[in-house]
């Protein structure tokens, strides 16, 4: 087992005392570096990008290049689970993921196979691997799944939605159909998770990205039933270590002190709540991670510097905080402006 050069990420994911908070960026391997844009074009697609464990271990390390980042998280996209499920994703030009077959009715979730992890999404495993290898203990790696009502709203919208019309009709129509194939997807990433583990990723994430669209009621039926699942399902310790597991609720600022008892470890935060207020909610059950408003790194480096510090005196002098986005950085963002916000939380945290 290589020694771990720089663990504070992983402290902080305990709640212990760190020299300083940590920080990651969602979304940190990405369009807005001109060399990932590079190495995408020389991939020849997305997909192809992803697949190709020697590029996605390329990709992964390219922020770590430019910043002092306190974790790697393995390049790949929620969708390959679909994807693994035989429903053929692809993506559009400015359209965004698609998928070739939809999972609407009773019959077409029933003939859903949880797929061999293994075999089917061996190259994210050996991405893992090879990520793992070529850090030698620089940093954490953090491997990460889509929830399974994120998940599941791709495969029955077929893509990206606006209102989750198709999705939404299934939870509450047919609710016993919604819960098999939720179900389905639990059982899968939760040994997909665990088949990242098992490759070498030292903290894992799971986001769910469209959680905050369901109500109150339906969150709890049909978001977090599931991720509690899931959590309880994972390994949480390997090679001598723990394993973090984090939650991210995009929009889910009103469920916080039930998505901490599920046994994760820490709560990924969005820009919408206050960090000391989700800090006051939670106490020292679970770590937080987030929660800049990724448009601020629109605004001038003295506008993210302030805003960073405001974030940090609001969270206050606990132990228990990844500094990150609330959601992913954008494209079209300055990688010096990346820079000046992770500058900013290495000098001020």
């Amino acid at each position: 087992m290589t020694e771990l050069k720089n663990d504070r990420f992983l402290k902080a994911l305990a709640r212990e005392p760190v020299d300083r908070t940590p920080i990651w960026m969602m979304r940190q391997a990405g369009r807005y570096l001109p060399e990932y844009r590079a190495s995408r074009a020389k991939a020849g697609s997305f997909m192809d990008l992803c697949t190709n464990p020697e590029m996605a271990c390329e990709v992964t390390l390219q922020p770590l290049e430019r910043y002092p980042l306190d974790a790697a998280i393995l390049f790949s996209d929620i969708l390959t689970i679909p994807d693994a499920m035989g429903l053929g994703l692809y993506f559009e030009t400015g359209e965004g993921p698609r998928f070739k077959k939809t999972v609407r009715t009773e019959a077409e979730v029933q003939a859903l196979e949880v797929p061999n992890v293994d075999d089917s999404l061996g190259y994210v495993m050996k991405a893992v691997s090879t990520i793992r290898s070529a850090l030698n203990g620089r940093v954490p790696l953090i491997g990460f799944s889509g929830s399974p009502w994120t998940l599941a709203t791709y495969m029955i919208e077929g893509g990206s939605s606006k209102d989750f019309r198709r999705a939404k009709a299934m939870i509450y129509d047919q609710p016993e159909v919604a819960h098999l194939l939720l179900d389905k997807l639990a059982q899968t990433v939760t040994e997909y998770l665990n088949a990242q583990i098992r490759a070498g990723a030292q903290a894992v994430q799971i986001f769910d990205t469209w959680g905050g669209a369901l109500s109150a009621q339906a969150y709890e039926e049909f978001s977090l039933r599931y991720m509690r699942q899931i959590v309880a399902g994972l390994i949480r310790e390997h090679d001598g270590r723990k394993v973090p597991v984090i939650l991210f609720t995009k929009n889910g600022g009103l469920w916080l002190e039930k998505m901490a008892d599920t046994g994760c470890d820490a709560l990924g935060l969005d820009w919408t709540i206050n960090i000391g207020d989700a800090r006051r909610r939670v106490g020292d059950k679970v770590a937080l991670q987030g929660n800049m408003d990724p448009a601020v790194l629109y605004a001038s480096p003295k506008t993210i510097r302030a805003e960073v510090k405001r974030i940090l005196t609001d969270f206050g002098d606990h132990p228990g905080h990844i500094f990150n986005l609330g959601h992913g950085i954008t494209p079209e963002v300055d990688p010096e402006h990346a820079k000046a916000f992770i500058e900013a939380v290495t000098e001020l945290g």
